[in-house]
């Protein structure tokens, strides 16, 4: 293929025009960085997108289970047979309520959820993140509680405080109907670093929530921990097929609108990233119409010897394409390197400019998290190698139309 050939050697010859040398490294400079950076927003988006996830996942579910009308009785029942499917790791029953936490005049919504202690540890990182106190603190009887940090913070208590629970499931009295209170003691803090967690759940044990909420030895459902949260859908489907007449739900449900938030944000990210590579790829344009304009005595010289206009379309459109091809391998190699040690790149950028890219005092996320997938940098990859080939058509075929006797006029 000869057309090959003399592509190669066009690409690597030196310009007798020097602009046009420098505006074809521009070209290839302009992809390369376009690549880097919608490789290294993406990981970014998809490291900030892991670490929320756990986050909300750290104190929430992968698989929750519950009856009609929100109860569950003899949740070992539904229990044990879900332990059984694969994918299950760990089943913990709960009980769920309203309620208002009253402390010195400090009044706060909070939700109330019921835990077995024993058992909340394998489908929740709640132990993980206690930061005061202990939840073996939680034993039947004692009505001990543990708050969130802003929770606790906004009521102004601190563990041993004793604070008062009121519930709206009231008592019937002659006076009418009078809402319940209880008093509980703060047996310590955690956590979540997330904050409908940090500021509006509270913790107690699940004997005591089921006297509370009045539910007997029924709970609010079970909460399945998976050794693969992708699979939790697929296993709520089967627990439904299996069991009917209960509810499951996975984790995507419980948070749709953050979830599909981010995805948009993704996909938008994307585009306009991708509108970077498409307008550095069609640099290649004036790139190349201005080898073809340098090059017009050799393609004349080579139609008289010959060459049919395919084959003169076809010689530039492999110089355009090597220049996209090593300005895109140039680009991935880059982008998948600084994606990967972000965690060495940013510390050394706030090291030297003084201050913090993501202020502790501002943001729950102090580093930058980053995670490459190798979808996202295949996809990146091969849209800009079209991009580049696209934009290699239009100069091509120009070249081929060139007229020999024109073109050899002046020489």
């Amino acid at each position: 293929m000869y057309e090959l050939l003399i592509g190669l050697r066009y690409t690597r010859a030196k310009r007798r025009n020097g602009f046009i040398s420098f505006i074809s490294l521009v070209s290839i400079l302009g992809i390369a960085l376009g690549v880097a950076a919608l490789i290294i927003v993406l990981s970014v988006m998809n490291g900030f997108q892991e670490e929320v996830r756990s986050r909300i996942l750290g104190m929430a579910s992968h698989v929750q289970v519950t009856g009609p009308g929100g109860t569950l009785a003899h949740w070992r029942n539904v229990a044990d047979p879900a332990l059984k499917l694969e994918h299950v790791k760990a089943a913990a029953p709960f009980v769920s309520g309203q309620g208002l936490l009253n402390y010195s005049g400090q009044v706060r919504g909070t939700l109330i959820r019921g835990i077995d202690p024993k058992l909340e540890p394998g489908v929740s990182e709640v132990t993980r993140n206690i930061i005061g106190g202990s939840l073996d603190h939680l034993q039947p009887g004692r009505f001990n509680i543990i708050l969130g940090w802003q929770l606790a913070a906004e009521l102004g208590v601190q563990p041993g405080d004793k604070v008062t629970l009121i519930t709206p499931q009231g008592q019937v009295t002659p006076a009418g109907l009078v809402p319940r209170f209880r008093q509980f003691t703060v047996a310590g803090l955690f956590r979540a670093d997330y904050y409908p967690y940090d500021a509006g759940l509270g913790l107690i044990d699940l004997s005591d929530a089921q006297k509370l909420f009045r539910t007997g030895d029924s709970v609010s459902g079970i909460r399945l921990k998976l050794d693969d949260l992708f699979n939790a859908r697929a296993v709520a489907r089967t627990l439904v097929d299996a069991m009917p007449g209960i509810l499951a739900s996975d984790w995507t449900q419980e948070n749709p609108t953050y979830f599909r938030a981010v995805e948009i944000e993704k996909r938008m990210m994307f585009i306009i990233l991708t509108l970077i590579v498409a307008v550095a790829a069609f640099n290649l344009v004036s790139t190349l119409v201005m080898v073809v304009t340098d090059k017009q005595a050799d393609i004349a010289i080579l139609r008289t010897l010959g060459a049919s206009p395919f084959s003169i379309m076809k010689i530039f459109v492999v110089q355009g394409a090597i220049s996209g091809c090593v300005g895109t391998l140039a680009g991935v190699a880059g982008g998948v390197l600084v994606a990967l040690n972000l965690d060495v790149i940013v510390p050394l950028i706030e090291k030297v400019l003084g201050f913090h890219i993501l202020s502790p005092d501002v943001y729950l996320i102090t580093e930058l998290p980053s995670r490459v997938e190798w979808s996202d940098v295949g996809t990146i990859a091969g849209i800009s190698l079209l991009l580049a080939l696209l934009a290699t058509l239009y100069p091509s075929w120009r070249a081929s139309r060139v007229n020999p006797v024109e073109a050899l006029r002046y020489e």
